[in-house]
């Protein structure tokens, strides 16, 4: 799968930095200048990229002090080009797809995996099928996908079942689903391990921390961390925390109710869109990496979403509401003593905060202003009560 197994992590490290500087379309992205990582490509061309990854690891001090831990960051995943980490490994699947000859790229999603695919679709010159469950996508996002030229149905159902629809269009009609059940997306996922730890100058956080819908994402993280210290880049991988809704927890009920070994689905409800999912397809691979790296599993309610979505605002840092479950999710697992006050923490934040503009007046937490004289006085009487 992949062209050769990692035997020495110096020179690689070299290699992979000093694509940052080429002027090449492949080394300016993020995902596939770790191209040794990556399923190889019979022909390299047939990469499809909008030089996704490369996105920045923010300190949050403020953030770390109310949650009192002493080192906490954020790899701000939403400055993808579409606006989420989906973008990360829809770059893989979709060069895997256009390699091999296939015309329709297919999805059902909440909103963000609909606009990655549609924008690697019609980069590739590709046509693009999107499911989303009716009045349940922010407009921002259904707007993404319609801008990218894609055929978007909204269904009366929730996510999964526009996952199930979309299996029944499939027997039927030549599609290449892009959900996160497609292996080559996690492999792409996986490449902002590399990153992080490259920021990090290869000294692995103690604690990673990921908001958990389709889980998907923590565990490409986890896979990309345990084949690093497998191939001998760092000693030890972070432990991988999975942070959910208490609306749209099955994960969480899983490891409560059965050990992990069993999922029942629940009617996911939550307002924090992007990890309203009751059925995650990636459960069992979550479940190998939280065993495998020592990680946590819990849920928070929708006023610590809130609340962690206010304070990450207050850092100059933007992210939707299912980005904030995971500093509300290390406030928690900090309280309980599952995180020490001086370990380290980074926190993914998978998504931009312009994905869902409405979600804090909607909460309470922000209102338009009313309009008031156009003078300098009124602006002054406005300062006196700021």
């Amino acid at each position: 799968m992949y062209a050769e197994t990692p035997r020495d992590a110096p020179a690689w490290r070299a290699r992979w930095r000093e694509r940052r500087a080429s002027f090449h379309a492949d080394d300016q992205s993020g995902v596939w200048r770790f191209r040794e990582l990556l399923p190889v490509l019979r022909d390299a061309r047939q990469a499809v990229t909008l030089r996704e990854g490369n996105t920045p690891l923010y300190d949050l001090p403020h953030c770390g002090r109310d949650a009192g831990l002493e080192r906490v960051w954020a790899k701000h995943q939403g400055l993808n080009p579409t606006g989420s980490f989906k973008d990360t490994g829809m770059t893989v699947a979709v060069s895997q797809a256009r390699e091999a000859g296939r015309a329709w790229l297919a999805c059902a999603s909440t909103g963000n995996t609909s606009a990655s695919m549609a924008a690697y679709a019609a980069r590739a010159g590709m046509r693009s099928l999107v499911l989303v469950p009716a009045g349940q996508i922010t407009w921002s996002k259904l707007a993404q996908a319609l801008d990218f030229g894609a055929s978007v149905c909204q269904l009366r159902t929730d996510f999964d079942g526009c996952m199930r629809v979309l299996h029944q269009v499939a027997a039927r009609h030549s599609l290449y689903l892009v959900n996160s059940m497609n292996p080559f997306r996690l492999e792409g996922q996986k490449t902002a391990a590399a990153e992080l730890l490259e920021q990090m100058n290869w000294q692995p956080p103690d604690h990673v921390v990921v908001p958990g819908g389709n889980l998907a994402n923590a565990s490409a993280l986890g896979k990309g961390f345990l084949e690093l210290q497998r191939w001998g880049f760092i000693a030890r991988a972070p432990r991988i925390s999975i942070i959910q809704a208490e609306g749209a927890n099955p994960l969480v009920r899983s490891l409560r109710e059965h050990q992990g070994r069993e999922l029942t689905p629940v009617e996911a409800k939550t307002r924090a869109t992007a990890i309203r999912i009751g059925n995650p397809a990636s459960w069992q691979k979550a479940v190998r990496v939280l065993r495998e790296t020592g990680g946590y599993c819990t849920d928070v309610s929708e006023a610590e979403i809130a609340a962690a979505k206010q304070a990450i605002g207050r850092e100059g840092i933007g992210c939707e509401p299912a980005s904030a479950a995971a500093l509300a999710g290390a406030r928690k697992l900090a309280r309980t003593g599952a995180i020490a006050p001086g370990e380290s923490v980074v926190l993914i934040l998978t998504g931009h905060g312009l994905k869902d503009p409405d979600y804090a007046s909607d909460m309470g937490l922000a209102s338009l202003p009313p309009a008031m004289e156009a003078s300098a006085e009124a602006v002054l009487r406005a300062l006196e009560r700021a």
